[in-house]
């Protein structure tokens, strides 16, 4: 799978755009960088599949700053007797995905999927093995504005209590899944392939890490 042209081209525009405004150019050379990042946005939103305009995504790439780097999405796989642990998203018609989302300032890629299983599933976990590494372009998720990648962790249960939060704002639902028995995915953050990928790495605990 490799990405349309189009947002291949909508992606490396942004980047040049945003990491040239970054370096504080001349005048001249900055109002070249915003028309650049005008035409990235113009091209995404004329690709997008959910109507996005030009101004949501021009508010999308303004709130990026400084040298363009591919965002971090960090994920947990957690498994219990042969079921895997997933979660409905209120914000993407309540699909189920793994818990995960953005990495965050000061903690390292661990930290972050741990104190996202906890607070999108109620679950204390530890990560044990990073089970993959997948540039999203290469993957056939719906588009993204940003270049991504997506880091996938092993995690274990410390506790088989769930502490459920009735007032979390993102999450519907938290429920394990069986292989055959998988819900209507959140393709955006996961793909039903990788869920199969990762029972055969629950399977085989000797299979190596996954990239690209």
């Amino acid at each position: 799978m490799t990405v349309p042209s189009w947002l291949d081209w909508a992606q490396r525009l942004q980047s040049i755009a945003q990491t040239g405004l970054h370096y504080q150019p001349q005048p001249f050379d900055q109002q070249r960088y915003e028309m650049i990042l005008d035409i990235a946005a113009e091209m995404m939103a004329a690709g997008s599949a959910n109507g996005s305009t030009m101004e949501s995504v021009k508010l999308q790439f303004n709130a990026q700053e400084g040298h363009a780097t591919p965002k971090v999405d960090v994920r947990g796989v957690v498994f219990r007797e042969n079921r895997i642990l997933l979660v409905q998203e209120k914000l993407d018609n309540n699909r189920w995905t793994l818990p995960g989302g953005w990495a965050d300032i000061g903690e390292s890629a661990s930290e972050s999927v741990v104190r996202e299983i906890w607070e999108e599933a109620g679950y204390h976990t530890r990560a044990v093995r990073l089970l993959a590494v997948y540039d999203r372009n290469k993957h056939p998720h719906p588009p993204f504005p940003f270049h991504a990648y997506k880091l996938y962790f092993l995690c274990q249960l410390t506790d088989e209590t769930r502490y459920a939060d009735e007032h979390n704002i993102e999450i519907n639902g938290v429920d394990w899944f069986a292989e055959d028995a998988l819900p209507e995915l959140s393709v955006a953050r996961v793909l039903p392939e990788q869920i199969a990928r990762f029972f055969e790495h629950y399977r085989s605990p000797g299979l190596p890490t996954d990239f690209d």
